[in-house]
């Protein structure tokens, strides 16, 4: 063997040595059909933070009253209920309590739901400088949205108790039963809006769809009234599919008091987000393998 072939052979086991060395990072998103990787997740947690706070100051950087637009929507939307049931002589709801009382506890978790939703399914398209240079786990986006908009849901809250103190009532521990339905509420809308922020990365349609689809839905939950007074009993449970049902009626219920939520609508409630916020995380981890070549 000639002196410039042994050279050779001698560069190829020192470069195969090294490589062996070294530790060998893949920074993309990992193949197979892991749901979920909750390690990538925890490490780039800082990023998620400063994505949501981004987008806060984002959102309210030119509003002439800010954060207060957390409280005009709901006050806003249940005056004309408020007014429209009046003159039609009708209050859609099936207990004592006040009406302003009873649709303020399905608004402000709708609006958390609602925003949620809305601000997740563009997250990935409205963030595609970034997506196109470098890597992190894309799923913060979406669920960066969430923790903005559980700032909005705060400012309303606050709102709503002063209703309440203001209609005779208050705190019990049952109060803190919202907690969990305000988890349960998350859940749902990030559930839906991971769902549409890969879809809508890959096929933009669905920024088109997706103010319809909540609008519907605002009308299919039981926002503005009362599932009993207005879903007949034997169609509760199909009702119940929808994941709001069950979180609207839990807060109602740790709020208001009166007949708690039936047992098996919850369960409804909480399989059907189990199956979406699986299915969604599934779809969005083999589409994020994609989404920067298509975004």
């Amino acid at each position: 063997m000639s002196a410039t072939g042994t050279e050779l052979k001698e560069e190829d086991e020192s470069l195969q040595e090294l490589q062996s060395a070294l530790p060998m990072d893949y920074f993309g998103p990992q193949p197979g059909w892991q749901v979920l990787d909750f390690a990538e997740l925890w490490k780039f947690r800082e990023l998620g933070l400063v994505f949501a706070l981004r987008d806060f100051k984002v959102r309210y950087r030119q509003a002439v009253i800010g954060a207060a637009w957390a409280v005009v929507q709901p006050l806003g939307t249940l005056l004309v209920f408020q007014v429209l049931f009046s003159l039609m002589n009708r209050t859609p709801t099936t207990g004592n309590a006040p009406y302003a009382a009873t649709a303020l506890c399905g608004l402000i978790p709708w609006y958390l739901f609602a925003t949620t939703v809305r601000d997740a399914s563009d997250s990935l398209v409205n963030n595609r400088h970034i997506l196109t240079k470098i890597y992190f786990p894309r799923l913060w986006l979406p669920v960066g949205t969430a923790l903005v908009a559980l700032v909005d849901f705060a400012v309303g809250l606050l709102v709503l108790f002063g209703v309440l103190l203001f209609f005779g009532y208050y705190p019990t521990f049952r109060w803190l039963c919202i907690i969990p339905f305000t988890l349960m509420a998350v859940l749902v809308s990030l559930s839906v809006g991971i769902w549409l922020s890969a879809i809508n990365a890959i096929y933009r349609d669905v920024k088109y769809i997706v103010p319809f689809a909540i609008q519907m839905g605002f009308f299919i939950s039981p926002v503005i009234y009362e599932s009993g007074s207005i879903i007949p009993e034997k169609y509760q449970i199909i009702h119940a599919l929808n994941p709001m049902v069950g979180v609207i009626k839990g807060f109602r219920w740790s709020l208001l008091g009166g007949e708690a939520p039936d047992f098996a609508v919850l369960i409804v409630t909480l399989f059907s987000t189990i199956g979406i916020l699986a299915g969604g995380l599934l779809y969005f981890r083999r589409a994020e393998q994609k989404i920067a070549d298509r975004i």
